[in-house]
């Protein structure tokens, strides 16, 4: 008989978070029932709702940490442990061979979620506790009896209401009511108004009720009511039994003929509260966080959210650094600027820059510039103040390209200086974009955490007593020598940790790209930011109105189908219409009915011709594509245009995502949703009205990639050859020649094509092409057969990166991917896709990019006015200036295809037109 626990170090947390408080001398213990809470959170939350982007679904794990997180807020516990089921064997198991086995296979979704929760909790340093033989509540019942004897107030949160046996004044049982959100506080009181017993007597009573869960079998015509009463009478169970002669009726004749069973049930249902444990009540006490496992983990399981509440809500549980920053900061008088810069920002090495004031949507403003000087000193400049020799003196200094400077996320400072028609050169690092480079698969960049990561130190100046850490986003009632000091600190925090990520870069060969990649892109995103996109506001007007009355049409619709009106949008509504009452076929099941997602009502097209369904899709396409209109409107600023801001920390891939709004997401494959696209047209400069828009895009980029990385001799010819890839490819695997090859095959081929570029299996394949798992096999090994070179490559880029631990994109981006080597089979298939799939995208993200900067710097050269807008996926979309499209076109096709050197060439397309949408091609 074994035990697993990791015990704890004495918690360093400030006393007044973990205080005892009304707990008593002895703390506040909470236990957790792992397994309970793991079901509980997994049929509380939608399944279809909780999967990464690789497929591992995460409702049960995102539950459970959830209400972790309340807990640890609301109860302030001193000490913590959570206690798991081994198996389904156990002594109860041993002596009635029946016991629990009745409970079905655990669903395929939950598999390794449990895992995964250890897992959270291992990063919060939280022990876990399990014992051959015993189940959790075995153990949770030992460490309740072991603190109740030293004076520690115990909180127990499980699902299984046999705990309730434990409850005493100090004793409480939390039991979720509701999901894993709503707890019930069962203290001796509420378990005498609930059942109308007494904790002690709850065991007894449940020996009579029999529990379906545990396949302990009730008496027959006997229910909780008789069942309280009969303990209620007679005090307890033994004396029940000792006079159960005296019981009388039917239930009385049912109670003796099930003796046997109420006996066993009571033998089963007393918690055993002498587990042989290796650790005692006194040492759970809290303990710090593993933050850099925190965000590797959240990160992996893509908790942003949850990991923003986990910071926000518990950060005194954070670890303390050793030191924090000693840093002087000047507010220099006026015309002594320049001489600070002279003698402290110049020749000196790299000076951090924290730039403050409030940017987005293309512009900014600027309220406060601090330069940290490497000799330890600084200076808090308000660019609104400055005298005008103190404004040219800082404003030559920021364009200086000969000093060398560090930010953090520079780019919106970027818009902010461009609105003071200022500029600024010298750059060396931006340390969010190296922090990116460095871990891609963060969520969150923020300076303060990065210098706890990689300077073990806090945001706050030790050489003033500021009562805890630095206030980051300051107060309205803060002095200027207040804000100088945050904003000083922030500034060396920059500098230092400048330097601490270039040795991290270093050590990955990742400088090259912050430097010529990464940093000059976020100059040009700021000026595309900055630039914006005219957008025709009558035409988008116009549009919401016909997606209004095409709403309300799908809508009248549907009700007249069911011959009453309904909420379209309400699943509880619709599983009861399409199921119930027009019997339509079953699609998954979930907790709350059959899902009506959007691939059920897909399937339920194609399997069914019911007219309901046509016009439910029908209802739910116009209403996304108003809801996207809807969003653009309010975004048009005075001049016509909208500006969106793109996020280069976002994908671990390396790929820029769009936000506020999303024109990366702007619909194309309908009619309806390229009008939309319609709306964004050509516009103006300060010079007067552009010619046209023009897009230029990458043909087939990721099989292009895939040629090039796999060294496949047939995919080479493929794009050698001419043709269309797709036939090609088909006519060499299935051996026909290129007119024998269909529209469905050629479909077929390239779902596969670009699937395997994904890490699509074969079940994958079949789901996606509605073919059976065999049809896609066959598929797939013929298409392997004849493209042998691209199934070595899938098999070795595997490989290659759980040696080496990382990917790596033809311009040498690093993700790495420790879960390759993992013992835990979830998370090992959820990196093993990652690596499949990170070195063509990542490689697209780079070509992509390059081809932004070598157009941008050629526009500059040679000074035309035609200027670059977007960037979307593949695609570029410029706006052109009158009489300079050919110079353009030929710029364009020039330098994206002379962006990356693949052994297959780069096709260009390109297109123009008034809109984007007639600019396509």
């Amino acid at each position: 008989m074994t035990s697993t626990a990791e015990p704890a170090a004495p918690s360093t947390a400030p006393a007044s978070e973990f205080a005892a408080g009304a707990s008593g001398a002895g703390g506040k213990l909470l236990l957790l029932d792992g397994h309970s809470l793991a079901y509980r959170a997994f049929y509380a939350l939608p399944v279809e709702n909780f999967s990464t982007t690789t497929g591992q679904v995460t409702n049960a794990v995102f539950g459970f940490t959830s209400m972790l997180i309340n807990l640890l807020r609301d109860e302030e516990p001193t000490h913590l442990a959570v206690a798991f089921d081994v198996s389904r064997k156990t002594f109860r198991s041993e002596q009635y061979s029946e016991y629990k086995a009745n409970r079905s296979t655990s669903p395929s979704e939950f598999g390794g979620q449990v895992g995964l929760i250890q897992e959270v909790l291992a990063a919060l340093r939280i022990p876990t506790m399990s014992v051959d033989g015993f189940e959790a509540d075995d153990i949770i019942a030992t460490l309740t009896t072991q603190a109740a004897e030293q004076g520690m107030h115990v909180l127990i949160c499980t699902g299984d209401r046999d705990a309730l046996q434990l409850v005493t004044d100090s004793v409480t049982v939390l039991y979720p009511r509701k999901g894993v959100s709503e707890l019930t506080r069962f203290t001796p009181e509420e378990v005498q108004a609930k059942y109308a017993l007494t904790p002690a007597q709850y065991p007894d009573f449940a020996a009579l009720r029999g529990d379906p869960s545990d396949n302990l079998p009730g008496i027959p015509g006997v229910g909780e009511k008789t069942a309280s009463k009969w303990i209620r009478e007679y005090g307890s169970l033994t004396a029940l039994v000792d006079q159960v002669d005296t019981v009388k009726g039917k239930v009385g004749d049912a109670l003796r003929e099930h003796l046997g069973s109420v006996l066993r049930n009571a033998q089963l249902t007393k918690l055993v509260r002498e587990v042989p444990l290796e650790v005692r009540p006194e040492s759970l006490a809290r303990q710090s966080w593993d933050r850099d496992e925190v965000h590797r983990l959240f990160d992996n399981l893509q908790f942003r959210v949850l990991r923003e509440r986990l910071f926000a809500t518990l950060t005194s549980a954070e670890p303390e650094a050793a030191e924090g920053f000693d840093i002087a900061v000047a507010r220099p008088d006026v015309d002594e600027v320049a001489s600070w810069l002279d003698n402290h920002a110049r020749g000196v090495g790299r000076v951090g820059v924290a730039f403050s004031g409030t940017w987005g949507r293309g512009a900014g403003v600027l309220t406060a510039i601090t330069l940290a000087s490497p000799d330890g000193t600084a200076a808090w400049l308000d660019p609104t103040r400055l005298a005008p020799a103190d404004e040219a003196a800082l404003r030559a200094w920021l364009a200086d390209d000969a000093v060398a400077k560090a930010t953090h996320d520079v780019k919106g400072p970027l818009l902010a200086l461009r609105q003071l028609g200022w500029s600024l050169a010298g750059v060396s690092s931006d340390t969010q974009l190296a922090a990116y480079l460095v871990q891609p698969g963060q969520r969150t960049f923020d300076l303060d955490d990065l210098s706890l990561r990689y300077l073990k130190r806090e945001l706050r100046d030790d050489n003033v007593d500021t009562g805890g850490q630095l206030t980051l986003d300051g107060g309205v009632d803060e002095s200027d020598d207040e804000r100088a000091q945050i904003e000083g600190v922030k500034a060396a925090a920059i500098r230092d940790l400048a330097d601490a990520l270039d040795s991290e870069l270093a050590d990955r060969d990742g400088g090259k790209l912050l430097t010529e990649l990464e940093l000059p892109l976020s100059f040009v995103i700021a000026d595309i930011e900055s630039t914006g996109i005219a957008v025709d506001a009558g035409h988008l007007e116009a549009l919401q109105s016909e997606l209004g009355a095409a709403v309300r049409d799908a809508e009248s619709d549907a009700h007249q189908v069911v011959g009453r009106p309904f909420n379209l949008g309400s699943p509880k509504q619709l599983q009861q219409i399409l199921f119930d009452e027009q019997g339509l076929p079953k699609t998954k099941r979930t907790k709350t009915g059959y899902t009506t997602d959007a691939d059920a009502l897909a399937w339920l097209a194609e399997t069914t011709d019911h007219p309901l369904i046509s016009h439910l899709l029908r209802h739910r396409e116009v209403s996304r594509l108003k809801s996207v209109v809807d969003s653009l409107l309010p975004m048009i600023d005075d001049l016509g245009r909208v500006h969106t801001t793109f996020n280069q920390t976002i994908a671990a891939t390396g790929r820029l995502s769009s936000v506020d709004p999303n024109l990366q997401n702007i619909p194309i494959r309908t009619a309806e949703g390229r009008r939309i696209r319609e709306a964004f047209v050509v516009g103006r400069d300060d010079s007067g009205p552009m010619a046209s828009l023009m897009t230029a895009d990458y043909s087939q980029i990721e099989m292009r990639i895939m040629a090039h990385l796999s060294e496949d001799a047939g995919l080479i010819e493929a794009f050698a050859s001419g043709e269309d890839l797709h036939t090609f490819v088909a006519s060499r695997a299935f051996g026909l020649e290129p007119e024998q090859v269909d529209s469905d095959l050629r479909r077929r081929v390239k779902a596969m094509s670009y699937g395997l570029a994904y890490g699509l299996s074969a079940y994958g394949l079949a789901q996606q092409l509605k073919i059976t798992p065999d049809e896609a096999k066959g598929q797939m090994e013929a298409y392997f057969a004849r493209f042998g070179g691209v199934r070595d490559y899938l098999y070795s880029v595997v490989d290659d990166a759980r040696q080496s631990g990382y990917t790596e994109t033809i311009m040498g981006r690093r993700r790495y991917l420790p879960d390759l080597n993992s013992d835990n089979r979830q998370r090992r298939e959820m990196a093993e896709r990652m690596a499949l799939n990170a070195p063509i995208q990542g490689s697209a993200a780079d070509i992509i990019k390059v081809a932004m900067l070598n157009v941008q710097r050629s526009l500059g050269e040679t000074q035309l006015r035609s200027r670059l807008l977007l960037q979307v996926h593949d695609e570029l979309v410029l706006e052109i200036a009158p009489g300079e499209r050919d110079a353009v076109e030929a710029i364009v096709r020039r330098d994206m295809a002379a962006a990356a050197e693949l052994t297959v060439p780069m096709d260009v397309s390109v297109g123009v037109g008034p809109n984007w949408d007639t600019a396509a091609h």
